[in-house]
């Protein structure tokens, strides 16, 4: 496995080691002890998310806050996303910034994404299989987020206006401006 920092503090790609032959390919999407000793960071996870969506969707930006505040190791396995991860971290040098990082089933990338971060992704293929590891449990209570187009961010989601595809509950998340600390 081999890491790339990317201009955010702890928020990683992950490429993995594939082993490729005339049957196809191999590759261990993740181990707790290479990716500990690598990172610094921890590995543990408790839960795991798959998600399926068609070209123009995006979804985000979400995260959990307090003690059910979430690290997420993402990746796709089929079609390819843009996935953007901002840093809403108080204190932060790099509060407010974003990464956009292209994942596709062909690249076999993974993003790590540390607490304290909003996280979201658009779909640019016709479909795609979105998978989310989680360091930590899934609490209703604890949702927040940021609207995907806050001006104040100002992200590229590579999908054209008339072609993007938002659910009501994420069109009501409040401005960047707005967030309450997570």
């Amino acid at each position: 496995m081999e890491i790339e920092q990317t201009g955010l503090k702890d928020c990683l790609i992950i490429k993995p080691r594939v082993f490729e032959d005339a049957r196809g390919y191999f590759f261990e999407s993740f181990n707790q002890n290479t990716f500990e000793e690598k990172t610094g960071l921890s590995g543990r996870f408790v839960q795991d998310n798959q998600s399926y969506s068609s070209y123009g969707v995006i979804r985000g930006l979400h995260a959990q806050t307090g003690e059910f505040a979430q690290a997420k190791l993402v990746r796709v396995t089929k079609g390819e996303v843009l996935d953007v991860a901002v840093d809403v971290r108080p204190g932060s040098p790099t509060y407010g910034k974003h990464v956009a990082v292209r994942l596709s089933a062909e690249n076999k990338l993974q993003l790590y994404i540390p607490r304290g971060f909003v996280h979201g992704f658009s779909v640019l293929s016709e479909t795609a299989e979105f998978l989310y590891k989680c360091d930590n449990f899934f609490n209703k209570a604890s949702e927040t987020g940021v609207i995907y187009n806050d001006s104040v961010l100002n992200i590229d989601w590579l999908i054209p206006e008339e072609h993007q595809a938002v659910s009501d509950k994420d069109l009501l998340l409040k401005p960047f401006a707005e967030l309450q600390h997570i």
